[in-house]
């Protein structure tokens, strides 16, 4: 079937194009390349450089014509959102509805949406947290991944277009910046190959729920073969690790001892955050393969690789 996959070039959306185009899939990216690269980009797939936000997007639909739209596009900074939260909603919440629109008008029948299981859910009771979980974001982000769920939701009452949202916990493994806030195995990752000292928020007993990027694809994948695939469904391992935990793993892996350095804690962040998995499995036949040693040793293995290319005498 005919693709739209918005943020294909980035970190999850280029493995979620990847395992699309495996199956046999036509896929069209939509990426402002913002935060993508054009090196993430499958040959396979054809890419528009539009921001989702563009009037220009319904060109794309109306020359197009996807069966199947996968969200990826999104501003993804929890900081950002806070220090400019009209930036977050203009990207998340405008430019999904944008989407949307484009989708009806040219007979989308199913949107796969990258949500976010520690945002919408925010600090809980209740570990591993359900799909049930009454939804507390503590951020703009947040709430802009929420909003953007009730819009699927309206979406589908008025339109009849199927649509699931994959609230992911945090995604790490090869392609994701080391740069900004996002992605702390990426940042410890850089720094460890580089020597340098790892910076841990507070106490760094804050555990995390971590994920694959190719589980996260595959996942992608299992809802996108499944026409019934509906409503919020959590995308994670139900397992805690805290940061110093994850610290000595990517130091044991990278063999090497370098500095662990403790800052402050980071205002507002989550203290636990793990996603239960049982919708998962019970409605995408879905479930993590990738434990978390061999996804940090083939993380590691990438940067490594990244490392080595940067360093070549040209």
């Amino acid at each position: 079937m005919k693709i739209l996959v918005t943020g294909g070039a980035g970190f999850i959306g280029s493995h979620v194009v990847d395992r699309c185009v495996a199956a046999g899939h036509a896929v069209v990216i939509v990426d402002n390349l913002s935060t993508g690269s054009r090196k993430n980009v499958n040959p396979s797939a054809q890419l528009a450089v539009v921001d989702v936000r563009s009037p220009g997007l319904v060109e794309i639909f109306r020359a197009e014509r996807p069966q199947v739209v996968i969200h990826h596009a999104a501003q993804a900074d929890v900081r950002r959102s806070v220090d400019n939260p009209v930036f977050d909603a203009d990207i998340n919440v405008l430019g999904s509805v944008n989407l949307l629109e484009c989708g009806r008008r040219f007979g989308v029948t199913r949107v796969i949406y990258a949500s976010s299981g520690g945002a919408v859910y925010g600090d809980t009771e209740v570990m591993p947290t359900p799909e049930d979980h009454p939804p507390h974001p503590a951020s703009p982000y947040g709430v802009s991944k929420l909003t953007v769920e009730h819009y699927l939701g309206c979406w589908a009452g008025l339109y009849g277009i199927r649509a699931v949202a994959l609230r992911y916990a945090n995604v790490y493994g090869p392609r994701q910046s080391p740069r900004g806030e996002a992605g702390v195995v990426a940042i410890f990752s850089h720094r460890i190959l580089h020597g340098q000292p790892v910076l841990v928020n507070g106490d760094g007993l804050q555990t995390r729920d971590y994920v694959y990027v190719e589980d996260v694809a595959d996942a992608n994948l299992a809802a996108l073969e499944d026409p019934a695939a509906a409503g919020p469904v959590n995308i994670g391992t139900g397992i805690e690790t805290s940061v110093v935990d994850l610290v000595e793993r990517l130091r044991a892996s990278a063999g090497t001892a370098v500095e662990a350095r403790h800052g402050p804690a980071m205002p507002g962040e989550q203290r636990r955050s793990v996603l239960a998995i049982g919708h998962a499995k019970e409605m995408l036949g879905w479930q993590p393969r990738v434990a978390l040693t061999e996804g940090l040793r083939r993380t590691l293995e990438h940067f490594r690789g990244e490392l080595a290319t940067e360093t070549r005498p040209a």
